[in-house]
């Protein structure tokens, strides 16, 4: 994916934050860009901001936790646009809270939307990605809360821990298709995540006022700090860089630098210090040249 003019991009979220961010930078790059979302308000004023400016653009209503809704929309793309080049399954959800307090609902939704939005998406469009033979890539929106957790944020970071490991693997199997998989892992940004309440669906809600009000606190919360971090566009111009490279990672946000090592240190000083049985050794190594095979074959793609 060096040359993106008139390469097809379909993004999910794509009518506001970071996915409007990543659908602006694919048209500025000459993209034709399809923004799939599930606001039909922020699909319209994303609309009229292409128009403005002079881009073509194809909206597209969509529930990505909705299979069907997904296949359809691959179809239509398709017919559109006759082929798609470019994968970014952002939409997601939040949800601040103690996993203590957390309901069986949460739970269900934010899998049925992070961690099953990107499935949806990979499994509708990845057909038509492979088809043309022309190669692309898959983005998967991550977080920083997919490489270290805290305290409230517990189903959210499963969902995005998730998403890590799901693109690793895919990486290495679409390497040999010249189909490259980055996973996003975006800080604080000024979006509107803080919204996630207003479009849970029905069947995850709650009559329980009480719960409510806290939910309602989180998303203050949210508000609050939102504001004060990296423009969307600012990470959709960051998102085409990692593409053009072929990064796996796309890392934002430079001030994490230290609570990165710091985790990572903490994993390696986990580690057993004593000799390592022979034969679990030799196993091992045969693991580890096959993903050493498979991490040159995707790097290659750069």
């Amino acid at each position: 994916m060096k040359d993106f003019e008139g390469k097809v991009a379909v993004v999910t979220g794509g009518a506001s934050g970071i996915g409007l961010g990543m659908a602006r930078a694919f048209a500025n790059a000459g993209m034709r860009v399809v923004i799939a979302d599930i606001r039909q308000d922020h699909l319209d004023e994303a609309v009229a901001w292409f128009q403005e400016a002079g881009f073509p653009v194809h909206p597209i209503r969509l529930d990505v936790s909705d299979r069907a809704a997904f296949a359809r929309a691959a179809a239509e793309t398709v017919q559109v646009h006759g082929k798609v080049h470019v994968l970014c399954n952002n939409a997601g959800v939040n949800i601040i809270g103690s996993i203590e307090d957390a309901r069986f609902e949460d739970w269900d939704w934010l899998m049925s939307v992070n961690l099953g939005g990107m499935f949806n998406g990979v499994k509708s469009f990845l057909p038509h990605i492979k088809v043309h033979g022309e190669g692309g890539h898959i983005v998967n929106t991550s977080s920083i809360a997919g490489i270290v957790a805290g305290p409230g944020t517990g189903i959210y970071s499963t969902t995005k821990f998730g998403i890590r490991g799901f693109s690793e693997s895919l990486r290495y199997e679409l390497a040999s298709h010249g189909i490259g998989v980055s996973v996003l892992c975006p800080g604080t940004v000024a979006t509107n995540l803080n919204e996630s309440e207003t479009i849970r669906p029905e069947q995850f809600d709650t009559d329980d006022a009480e719960l409510k009000a806290r939910r309602g606190e989180g998303g203050t919360l949210l508000a609050s700090v939102l504001p004060k971090g990296m423009s969307a566009d600012e990470v959709g111009e960051k998102v085409l860089k990692g593409i053009a490279r072929n990064d796996f990672h796309i890392l934002p946000h430079p001030e994490f630098r230290d609570e990165f090592r710091q985790a990572f240190d903490e994993i390696i000083a986990a580690l057993p210090d004593e000799p390592v049985d022979p034969e679990r050794e030799r196993f091992e190594e045969m693991r580890r040249q096959r993903r050493r095979e498979a991490k040159k074959l995707a790097d290659q793609l750069s």
